[in-house]
């Protein structure tokens, strides 16, 4: 009778054996495209080239690093910037994300969570949205995930450093570094005994077997692939900073208002502080980045209190449908030098792979955020991906075997193209203030508001 502990040896041979003679055949480089390269230039050989290390590169490198069943693949992450030193500073950084539950059971799995609990985060219990040009609103509570937080508000250079914290660890042996890679172009492989190539502006060259692009919204693999890429801009910038409450407060609650020109967010720090999230027109952002600090703050205070003119129509069936609305902090101060602004756009790559190349995060999707899902995308993107190429080696496969990276585009774009397309639905029913409209968002909101399993089913789909 034969073991499951033998069958599970007999497949990590098979997938050691073809690496091994993968591994063999290129740093003989046997093919055309390797061979017209000077070996002087080529500095290495890898079986997987992950391209940008941001949140999601480096928490893809973490999660293959750590996979036992990929401890033999030689991994190399390539990062533009130069290795800057993290000091956790007593003010907290203007940009911020929102980590939904699904992030945080992938950060636990690499022993991240413990590096960012040991500095500081702040969880999101509860959350009201509402609309200024009307009294609909949703809220929702920590009940509505089942007692657990909805979200956790964590400073992006503080997530990266405690990704880095793990990814440097002894516990990852197999995964190099280089920083301040100016990468200058691509050769992809057509054909699956040649090698993807990756050159740099100083000369240098590495080959991999498998190629992933985490190089952001203007992904250099993404061009090389030469996939169709639907974009577009929302002519609106997100406008953010740090600041400080009137009064201090549990502060728990994130706090959204739709505004004709975009929403404006508040998502909590701690008990005096809270980060600005505000999308509005190119114009106006210029003009909130230009105002002295106490009209910043008197705007902000503004578009989060301001009465707009109501719909009698909207207003009369609101009467039979409203709730009780919480009341939002007020800011009392921003903290100096923190303002700044980003553009906003939508894209989506048509393609998430092509032969031996894989795309992660905003190389493949872009979303507006104002619904906090761009960077937990990418994450899912991050937690599928390592798992599908880890079954792929313990089944014997190749790691570019086209099938399982086939299912990683699928189930990916299964996911993450219905939540762009709810997202940008979202924006641009809040941007229309057509009359009709602004019944059919605020009934439509109020309902759902109403409606306690409706409600769940939504936090359910955000939290994955």
């Amino acid at each position: 009778m034969i073991s499951c502990q033998s069958i599970t040896i007999h497949r990590s041979f098979i997938g050691n054996v073809r690496h091994l003679v993968r591994t063999f055949m290129t740093q003989g480089f046997p093919n055309s495209s390797v061979s017209s390269l000077n070996e002087e230039q080529i500095k290495g050989k890898y079986d997987i080239i992950i391209a940008g290390g941001g949140m999601v590169g480096c928490t893809l490198a973490c999660a293959l690093g750590k996979n036992s069943v990929l401890q033999n693949m030689k991994i190399l992450l390539l990062e533009s910037s130069p290795n800057k030193k993290y000091d956790l500073k007593k003010e907290y950084s203007n940009r911020v994300v929102a980590l939904n539950q699904n992030t945080k059971s992938l950060m636990n799995s690499l022993k991240v969570w413990e590096h960012v609990e040991n500095m500081r985060l702040q969880p999101v219990r509860n959350m009201q949205v509402w609309d200024a040009c009307s009294d609909a609103l949703i809220s929702f509570t920590s009940s509505d995930m089942m007692g657990d937080d909805i979200a956790y508000i964590v400073e992006n250079d503080l997530l990266l450093h405690a990704v880095n914290t793990e990814l440097t660890s002894p516990s990852v042996k197999n995964v190099q570094i280089v920083y301040g890679a100016k990468i200058s172009g691509y050769k992809l492989t057509r054909e699956t005994s040649d090698c993807n190539i990756v050159k740099l502006d100083n000369g240098d060259t590495y080959l991999c077997d498998l190629l992933i692009g985490a190089d952001g919204a203007n992904s250099a693999v993404r061009n090389a692939m030469g996939v169709q890429y639907l974009s577009w801009s929302y002519d609106q910038m997100g406008v953010v900073a740090t600041l400080y409450l009137a009064e201090e407060c549990e502060n728990t609650t994130a706090w959204q208002r739709w505004l004709p020109q975009g929403p404006i967010a508040l998502l909590p720090l701690d008990s005096k502080r809270s980060s600005l999230v505000w999308s509005t027109s190119i114009d106006h952002a210029k003009e909130l980045l230009s105002l002295p600090e106490e009209q910043f703050v008197d705007s902000i205070n503004d578009a989060l209190w301001k009465e707009y003119p109501r719909n009698s129509a909207v207003e009369r069936t609101l009467r039979w449908l409203q709730s009780a609305r919480a009341l939002p902090p007020s800011a009392r101060a921003a903290l100096r030098q923190s303002r700044a602004a980003f553009p906003l756009g939508f894209g989506h790559s048509t393609r998430y792979v092509a032969p031996a190349v894989a795309l992660v995060g905003d190389a493949a999707h872009r979303v507006h955020p104002l619904a906090g899902q761009g960077v937990n995308l990418g994450f899912g993107d991050v937690k599928d991906l390592a798992q599908l190429l880890s079954d792929a080696v313990y089944q014997g496969l190749d790691i570019t075997h086209h099938s399982w990276l086939e299912k990683y585009e699928s189930v990916r774009q299964r996911h993450n193209v219905p939540t762009q397309l709810a997202v940008d639905l979202l924006h641009r029913l809040y941007t229309w203030q057509q009359p009709p409209v602004l019944w059919l968002r605020s009934v439509g909101l109020q309902l759902t508001h109403a409606a306690e399993p409706l409600k769940k089913l939504i936090m359910t789909q955000a939290s994955t």
